[in-house]
């Protein structure tokens, strides 16, 4: 039996302008189906760990092989389900607020060539990669791309810079322990190897037309795509009240301070908050830190007690995330205002501030 799932637009009950409706076997997840059958719904993970197809079931009912853990329970009785796990038990309507064009965005598979490495700090490794020449790499601020593999396995990396940057892709890599990518990165990648990679991928995204004011959560590497939208928002003129909080180790991962700080020093707009979980880490005195310490979340909520008014973005590991996201909502903030990126490395073993690198386990 194939089931029916009709996609309604922001408002409940309008239809989107393209694909309005598609079919799915009660063995298929909804994203399996609508990606077969060339509809262009926002993904991330595929394994219910980083909410980026977070849609809201307004009819029918579905079934999950296994609880996805990056809904809150505070989601899930508001209606919102996950694509990838999510298999039909009737026909759905599905309210997607800004469903992704394949039209106007197109997913690319395409060679890129290494134009230079860069260490950030000890242990994150800036990649600029060019693009081919004569090629127009369209994303949106947020997403991210995959490096496709000889062997077949994949590794992706937010984008870290703005939509405007032409040729190139801003990655920033931390070296993952005995991770087969990133020890070649740090190790043996040369300039000018070829690799390729595909994308734009992902459902987290700046929504540049809302009026209300930003909240910024990132944790270490989380930062690429925080960066990349406040890019975007310096070269569109967007002066929408935003703060921006960081969650590290230690100073020694603070590995944009500089820039962040001149930034929330010349935009009135901007506010920067750097956090330290261990201050002593990789210090040989601990006092030498002023600023905020502890987790990263905790110093947001304290900060702001009252979210309701607020869109808040978050990237980093799910452990943050999971945290920040259960405080915010308990804190007034409408779950139609919350977008994350959590990226899912290694589930529940890393430290609150430390973040992957992305989605793919193995480094």
């Amino acid at each position: 039996m194939e089931y029916r799932v009709t996609l309604l637009g922001s408002e409940q009950n309008a239809p989107t302008d393209s694909e309005k409706s598609f079919t799915v076997g009660p063995d298929q997840s909804l994203l399996e189906a609508a990606l077969f059958q060339d509809i262009a719904l926002p993904y991330g993970c595929q394994s219910g760990g980083c909410g980026a197809c977070r849609a809201k079931l307004v009819a029918g009912q579905i079934h999950y092989s296994y609880d996805p853990p990056a809904l809150s329970e505070e989601e899930k009785a508001q209606g919102y389900i996950l694509l990838c796990q999510a298999q039909p038990r009737s026909d759905l309507s599905l309210q997607v607020e800004e469903r992704l064009s394949s039209q106007a965005i197109p997913v690319r598979n395409m060679p890129v060539r290494v134009e230079h490495k860069q260490p950030l700090c000890h242990d994150v490794m800036q990649l600029m990669l060019k693009l081919p020449k004569g090629e127009v790499f369209e994303f949106l601020p947020g997403q991210y791309v995959d490096f496709l593999l000889r062997d077949g396995r994949r590794r992706s990396f937010s984008i870290a810079n703005g939509p405007a940057t032409k040729g190139v892709i801003e990655l920033h890599i931390r070296h993952v322990p005995n991770g087969d990518f990133s020890d070649f990165v740090f190790s043996s990648m040369q300039d000018r190897v070829i690799l390729r990679v595909e994308g734009p991928l992902g459902g987290f995204y700046l929504r540049p037309q809302s009026d209300h004011p930003i909240l910024m959560m990132a944790g270490g590497t989380g930062l690429a795509p925080i960066k990349s939208m406040l890019e975007y928002m310096l070269d569109q003129g967007m002066h929408r009240e935003t703060h921006l909080f960081w969650g590290v180790r230690g100073q020694r991962d603070l590995y944009l301070h500089e820039t962040l700080l001149e930034w929330s020093q010349s935009l009135p707009w901007f506010d920067y908050t750097p956090v330290l979980s261990e201050p002593a880490s990789g210090q040989p005195d601990a006092s030498s830190w002023q600023g905020e310490t502890g987790y990263v979340h905790e110093v947001v909520a304290r900060r702001f007690p009252n979210m309701q008014d607020y869109d808040v973005y978050m990237s980093g590991p799910p452990v943050m995330v999971q945290a920040g996201r259960d405080q915010f909502l308990a804190q007034g903030l409408p779950v139609e205002q919350l977008f994350y990126d959590s990226f899912d490395y290694a589930f529940q073993t890393w430290p609150q501030q430390e973040a992957p690198d992305k989605h793919k386990p193995g480094g």
